[in-house]
């Protein structure tokens, strides 16, 4: 081996092995500085709905609400951002021309470059408003099911889960999208050409060449896009409303406060180490969930690749 690759490889193992030290001692830092807390916590962390962290000598904090709120809005936003994601993507791959295809996927793009709190506000101020009586009505003719129930923040309909997922749909479009578009970009042309010329219609290729190949590489984005949702702080703090003496009630019309928008409201009590400890048990929680969501989505798209 020429010296040259000796320490370009050298290089980038010791590039890969720091990330993974870095992860371990962001893990280890929020386990040591959470665990005062959590011996302190006078309620069950992972079974209470109760936080109250203003008397540092009675710590009562459990994140049973915080989990709740945090996966079901990111359910919400994957189950409007995976079918448009999906058709954004076979649209621009097997059906846009070239010179239409190319500039349209630099604008979903560019979706990713927005700040966070420039969706919140347009959520709240724009968005919330017109979801209102979309709110109202599905409550008024699904409220018998529990999750088109009233809600915690009744009769608010603005800062909902439901609002919050549909701003998470549209922030999870690019990443979805994008890595979408890659994998049915990459089916062999072979395939598709062997169908075509069996006299298959492009939604048959579709259907039995193009999806087939790409199931494995779509979930996995989907995945990746949930891991983004469930970290996602600015956009949910704005939108969410918090209720007064509610908990979280399995209605998408509920108001709340996921892991990231609890930490991100209630900075002013980190000045003392051990309520400050019980957020940083919350962020332990969050970082666990984000770390084992993305590592599930790089499996299922290493094995397909693998495939």
């Amino acid at each position: 081996m020429r010296p040259g690759d000796r320490i370009f490889q050298n290089l980038t193992t010791g590039a890969g092995a720091l990330v993974v030290v870095i992860i371990g001692l962001i893990g280890l830092f929020l386990l040591v500085q959470a665990i005062p807390s959590l011996k302190a916590d006078e309620v069950g962390f992972l079974t209470s709905r109760e936080w109250s962290t203003g008397d540092p000598a009675h710590l009562r904090f459990g994140i049973l609400d915080l989990l709740l709120v945090t996966v079901f809005s990111s359910v919400v936003a994957l189950v409007f951002a995976m079918p448009i994601s999906l058709g954004i993507a076979l649209f621009l791959t097997q059906y846009a021309p070239k010179k239409l295809a190319r500039p349209f996927a630099y604008v979903i793009d560019l979706l990713a470059a927005v700040p966070s709190i420039i969706f919140g506000l347009w959520g709240i101020l724009v968005l919330a408003p017109e979801l209102a009586p979309v709110s109202q009505w599905l409550n008024q003719a699904l409220g018998w099911i529990p999750i088109f129930g009233k809600g915690n923040v009744y009769p608010n309909f603005a800062g909902t889960i439901f609002t919050a997922g549909v701003v998470l749909a549209v922030m999870l479009l690019p990443i979805i999208t994008s890595l979408s578009r890659e994998v049915f970009d990459r089916t062999p042309p072979a395939q598709i050409e062997g169908a075509l010329a069996l006299g298959a219609t492009r939604w048959e290729v579709i259907r039995t060449t193009v999806l087939p190949f790409g199931k494995g590489g779509y979930i996995g984005a989907s995945m990746l896009g949930l891991g983004r949702a469930l970290g996602e702080t600015i956009a949910v703090t704005v939108i969410l409303f918090i209720p007064r003496g509610a908990h979280f009630d399995w209605s998408i019309f509920d108001g709340g406060a996921t892991f990231a928008s609890q930490i991100a409201t209630n900075a002013s009590e980190f000045n003392n180490p051990t309520s400050a400890g019980a957020y940083i048990a919350s962020g332990l929680v969050l970082f666990v969930l984000t770390f084992a969501v993305n590592f599930g989505a790089r499996a299922i798209i290493g094995d397909r690749k693998g495939n």
